[in-house]
């Protein structure tokens, strides 16, 4: 990555997070926390697992350590003892049955931020259930505002209440305690849940239905595809572009540099006259490749863009010009995100197999090689 110096440290270096290998928005949070140079330790069960392809392992250590065995119980407490932060993703419960829970945790380490990610939270009827992005997203009325109307709502990826609801959420959560540690000494435990975060995206819906502004059904609304400034077109080449003009200057130019009908701004937010309106702009955007449309509206403020798919997308010149794509081990990922003028993250470490910094991690934390030896031989080091 041009630009970046490879032995800087990012704003968050000094601090020291143990995450519990699992799956998902956990492990996303501890990828961008380490990003941005916190020391990001993985407790794996056991060594020699591969993640040379997985992003969300870039950055972070790994030691593997029998937990069920009382020797790897007490190994673990004493990494967790010179931690800022904990991370786990298990169901409730599954923390304190290992006796890892946070009343054990923080009488070990009073200043430890405790983070606890799960889909539906800590407590309710539903903490101990199973579920996914899509059945945590169900329950909030959001996945029920997605997709066509008379059709089945439709998934958007996991990227709303796996990745929105929770990781984002984990890390708001653990920043917050990490300054509130530094006026009281103390951490605290964050109960985070996606369906809690979910939730805490859709303050601007919840106002819209307040004031009569967004009506309880699919594709009905302004941001929900019904709108037909505020949609997806095919074009000649079966290809896509997105509309998303929603401020009537906006959607002069787009009118405009679509050559559409200039009746069209006299009654944009007639949802009578949107069905016509739809049904004439695929017409015309029909006619011309999506490659053709992005030419068109190059550098203007007519809120058009190519809809790329996953190969595409890290060629866009834009990106292109931002750097915002790396790649590590040969796989395409994100650049560390967002950007600090000052104190600028390096480029990540690529992922380590599980276990290999097992010996540096215990050494560091004053286990002499022998020792090592010992734990390894008895099984503690899985």
């Amino acid at each position: 990555m041009d630009g970046i110096d490879p032995i800087a440290k990012g704003p968050l270096a000094g601090l020291k997070v143990i995450e519990f290998a699992g799956l998902g928005p956990a492990p996303l949070a501890g990828q961008l926390l380490a990003d941005q140079g916190m020391d990001v330790l993985v407790i794996d069960r056991k060594s020699g697992e591969n993640f040379d392809q997985d992003p969300n392992r870039r950055g972070k250590r790994s030691i593997a350590i029998n937990l069920k065995s009382k020797e790897g119980l007490e190994l673990a407490k004493k990494l967790i003892a010179g931690a800022d932060i904990l991370s786990e993703g298990f169901r409730p419960g599954v923390m304190e049955r290992l006796g890892l829970g946070p009343d054990e945790c923080l009488k070990l380490n009073p200043g430890l931020i405790y983070a606890r990610m799960t889909g539906w939270g800590q407590e309710g009827p539903l903490s101990s259930t199973s579920g996914h992005d899509l059945n945590y997203l169900a329950t909030t009325g959001a996945l029920g505002a997605m997709g066509k109307s008379g059709e089945p709502p439709s998934p958007p990826l996991n990227l709303v209440a796996d990745y929105g609801g929770g990781t984002m959420f984990m890390i708001f959560g653990i920043l917050a305690a990490v300054i509130e540690r530094q006026r009281t000494g103390l951490g605290q435990v964050l109960d985070v849940a996606m369906v809690d975060g979910v939730v805490a995206m859709m303050g601007m819906v919840h106002g819209h239905l307040a004031r009569g502004l967004w009506q309880n059904e699919r594709q009905f609304n302004r941001l929900d595809g019904a709108a037909p400034y505020y949609r997806c077109y095919q074009c000649k080449d079966g290809k896509y572009i997105a509309v998303g003009c929603l401020e009537p200057q906006f959607f002069a130019e787009f009118v405009s540099l679509a050559k559409l009908p200039e009746e069209f701004l006299s009654y944009q937010t007639d949802k009578d006259r949107w069905p016509e309106m739809a049904v004439c702009i695929a017409d015309r955007i029909v006619e011309k490749t999506r490659d053709e449309w992005e030419t068109v509206f190059e550098r203007s403020d007519g809120c058009v863009a190519p809809v790329l798919d996953w190969l595409e997308a890290p060629q866009h010149k834009h990106h292109l010009a931002r750097n915002t794509y790396i790649e590590i081990n040969g796989v395409t990922q994100t650049a560390p995100a967002p950007r600090f003028s000052r104190s600028i993250a390096g480029v990540p470490g690529a992922p380590v197999a599980s276990g290999n910094d097992t010996d540096d991690i215990l050494k560091q934390a004053g286990i002499g090689q022998q020792e090592i030896e010992h734990l390894r031989e008895t099984g503690v080091l899985t």
